[in-house]
């Protein structure tokens, strides 16, 4: 296997809801782990939560996120940002629409200066995503 460079997304309780969610958004097979279920963790309370997640779409994207204990500390979004770039219109503008729903739209999808179609949004789960269409006709 080649190396790969994956998103890693840290939640608060919400990350089995939020996987869901992106598997609605990218297809794909979903895997979650429990603390529970490497035994791991030190409350009781939280065995349920994810431990570690992961969604594989079919196309190759790759998607990890896991709940961040209690004990540790916890800042939605951070300073991250997911980018999806390429040249497939129809299927970057259908994750646009599905990320968008029920979020904020920062920078509506439309041609950027630099004549790509260009869109930024902050998801339900308060993740901020970057949608770039190479050479997309305008909107």
């Amino acid at each position: 296997m080649s190396t790969r460079l994956n998103p890693y997304i840290g939640f608060r309780d919400n990350a089995r809801q939020a996987l869901e969610f992106y598997r609605s958004v990218f297809g794909g097979e979903l895997q979650l782990s429990t603390f529970a279920d490497f035994g791991a963790g030190d409350d009781p309370a939280e065995a349920g939560k994810i431990m570690h997640g992961q969604l594989e779409a079919e196309n190759g994207l790759v998607l990890m996120a896991a709940d961040t204990p209690n004990a540790m500390e916890h800042s939605p979004g951070g300073n991250v940002s997911i980018s999806l770039s390429g040249d497939d219109e129809p299927t970057l503008r259908g994750y646009w629409e599905k990320l968008a729903d029920g979020g904020t739209v920062t920078e509506p999808l439309q041609t950027a200066p630099w004549g790509d179609a260009f869109g930024m949004c902050t998801d339900r789960f308060g993740v901020a995503w970057l949608v770039n269409i190479t050479g997309a006709p305008p909107q």
